[in-house]
């Protein structure tokens, strides 16, 4: 299988006439200068010269509101994209847009400059949470949006995010539900963050809106990482990217940030799965050989050994972990007593006798 590799283009606030209460496209993307066509082809020849050989490679247009920059515009940044795409030097192009900026004119333009994914900034499917959110766009929309996308053979993504104003784990669950039933092949999952510069910030500094914390935020977008593997839909990234300026004592006024925050969502579930094995076989008071993968030791040991220290303390065991290549990266191997217990993460999502409410702690957001 071939390594993917993305060229980024980002287009901040190009075509958004609107102002979310989170959003601060300039710094989200650290970029502040203007796009155009100069700017596409060099970003895109800059990049290619880093990208071994035989990789496949998307062109990613991101900001959220491509579909939203005037048609004439759209198609001359298309232009460069495509130029490229028919020579072969990439794969795909794909965008990320906003739900009540979709109908088939925009769709048969996008498919004639070989526009092949669409992601669609879903937030959250509550209309209350998306008013609070001052993201213009309903429910409703979402739905007729990714009707249209995937009748016209594009690839759906659906990005969303935990901790918005007006949100909770009702609302979050629901969310993800309704998302599944649109049947997306990816997701995103973004954590709410109070950044400079946003009315989300205001509304912060005047005790108008809480953000969850970190493990709050954590244990939350595990819940729905889980619902969606185990529906088939695969979650591409949970967290933003941290940059120069999204990070703390930067542009992080407050909020559940963290520059690995996807890796604390799955060490959260490899702590989950080897508290699985040890507790169906009463594994305690001993030595416990763990075998994995070396690119997965970090996860499965957690935050400052936060995985091993819990494990170790609640079963009073010791635990010797042991690098093996030949390990899958998603699946461990538990050694008691000349015993092996092997688990993959995925087996252990798809299991049907998996109880979220044994693994979580309901919280409210």
């Amino acid at each position: 299988m071939k390594n993917i590799y993305i060229i980024p283009i980002f287009v901040p606030h190009l075509g958004c006439p609107y102002k979310c209460v989170f959003c601060n496209q300039d710094e989200i993307t650290g970029l502040k200068s203007k796009v155009n066509e100069e700017y596409i082809e060099r970003t895109i020849e800059d990049y290619l010269k880093t990208i071994p050989q035989n990789a496949h490679i998307e062109v990613s247009f991101y900001g959220g509101s491509f579909t939203g920059i005037p048609l004439e515009i759209q198609k001359k940044f298309l232009s460069i994209t495509q130029k490229y795409l028919i020579l072969g030097s990439i794969d795909a192009i794909r965008l990320s847009t906003r739900p009540d900026y979709i109908d088939e004119v925009i769709l048969d333009n996008l498919r004639r400059y070989g526009v092949s994914i669409v992601e669609l900034g879903v937030q959250s499917m509550d209309n209350e949470v998306l008013l609070k959110s001052h993201r213009g766009h309903s429910v409703d929309d979402v739905y007729r949006a990714s009707k249209l996308i995937k009748e016209h053979g594009f690839t759906l993504g659906l990005q969303i995010m935990i901790g918005l104003p007006g949100d909770n784990r009702q609302k979050l669950l629901e969310t993800a539900d309704k998302i599944i039933s649109l049947k997306p092949a990816f997701v995103r999952i973004y954590p709410t963050l109070v950044l400079k510069g946003t009315y989300l910030e205001k509304m912060y500094n005047n005790g108008l809106y809480t953000p969850i914390n970190l493990e709050d935020a954590v244990e939350m977008s595990k819940e729905l990482y889980i619902k969606f593997k185990k529906n088939g839909i695969d979650v591409i990234r949970i967290g933003l990217q941290a940059t120069d300026d999204i990070n703390i004592n930067k542009d992080v006024v407050a909020g559940p940030f963290h520059p690995a925050f996807g890796q604390l969502v799955k060490s959260s579930i490899y702590k989950d799965v080897v508290e699985h094995i040890l507790k169906n076989n009463d594994i305690k008071n001993c030595t416990v050989f763990i075998y994995i993968n070396p690119r997965s030791v970090s996860t499965l040991v957690g935050h400052k050994k936060r995985n091993k220290v819990y494990l170790e303390s609640k079963y009073e065991i010791k635990i010797n972990i042991i690098q093996v290549d030949d390990v899958k990266e998603d699946s461990v191997l538990v050694e008691y007593d000349g015993n092996i217990f092997k688990e993959s993460i995925e087996n252990y999502i798809k299991n049907p006798l998996y109880n979220l409410k044994k693994i979580f702690i309901k919280r409210r957001i």
